[in-house]
C-alpha cells in the first residue's frame, strides 16, 4: 500500500492528465502494422451527441524515421447517416526542406495534428463513418505506392472550437 503523501500525489498527476484535453469530443487511432497498403481504408465510427454546434476536424498521423517523403497525400471521406458522402483529396506537409521530420515528440515516433475540417457542424443525428486511405505517389509514377513505409498509427479527432 502507497503512503499518503504519494497516494496523493499520484491522484493529482491523473486528474490534472484527465482534465487537460477539456477540448476533446472524440479521439481514437487505429494501428498501422508494417506498411499502410493503398487498398487498406482505416475506418472511424462517430455518433455525434450535438447537432448544432460547430467542431473542428482532424486526422491525426503518428510516423517514424521510415517515412521517407516531404508531404502525404490522404484521401479522406466522411459519409453521413443519410448516406450523404463528401470526399476529399488532402496534401500535409510532413517535413523540412532539410528533411527533418514534422510533429511533435522527442523519440523517433512523431504525431502530426493535420487540419481536416474547421467548424463543422454534424446536422444530421446518428452515426457518422469517416474512411481514411493513403494516395501516395512516386514522383514521375502513374501508380500510387502500395506499401506506404513510416506510419505507425492514424487517428481522427473532434474537438470543441477554442475561443480567442
Amino acid at each position: 500500500m502507497l503512503p499518503n503523501n504519494s497516494f496523493l500525489f499520484f491522484l493529482i498527476v491523473a486528474l490534472a492528465l484527465t482534465s487537460c484535453d477539456s477540448n476533446r469530443v472524440f479521439d481514437e487511432y487505429q494501428s498501422v502494422p508494417n506498411t499502410w497498403n493503398k487498398d487498406r481504408i482505416i475506418s472511424f465510427n462517430i455518433t455525434p451527441t450535438d447537432s448544432i454546434k460547430p467542431f473542428n476536424l482532424f486526422v491525426n498521423l503518428r510516423n517514424t524515421n521510415a517515412y521517407k517523403y516531404s508531404n502525404i497525400f490522404l484521401i479522406v471521406e466522411m459519409v453521413s447517416p443519410h448516406g450523404k458522402t463528401e470526399k476529399d483529396t488532402l496534401e500535409y506537409k510532413m517535413a523540412e526542406p532539410n528533411g527533418k521530420l514534422l510533429g511533435t515528440g522527442y523519440t523517433d515516433i512523431k504525431e502530426n495534428k493535420l487540419w481536416y475540417k474547421e467548424g463543422f457542424i454534424f446536422n444530421e443525428t446518428g452515426n457518422y463513418t469517416v474512411n481514411i486511405q493513403q494516395a501516395m505517389r512516386e514522383r514521375g509514377s502513374v501508380n500510387g505506392v502500395v506499401n506506404l513505409d513510416g506510419i505507425t498509427d492514424v487517428g481522427f479527432r473532434i474537438e470543441h472550437p477554442t475561443i480567442q
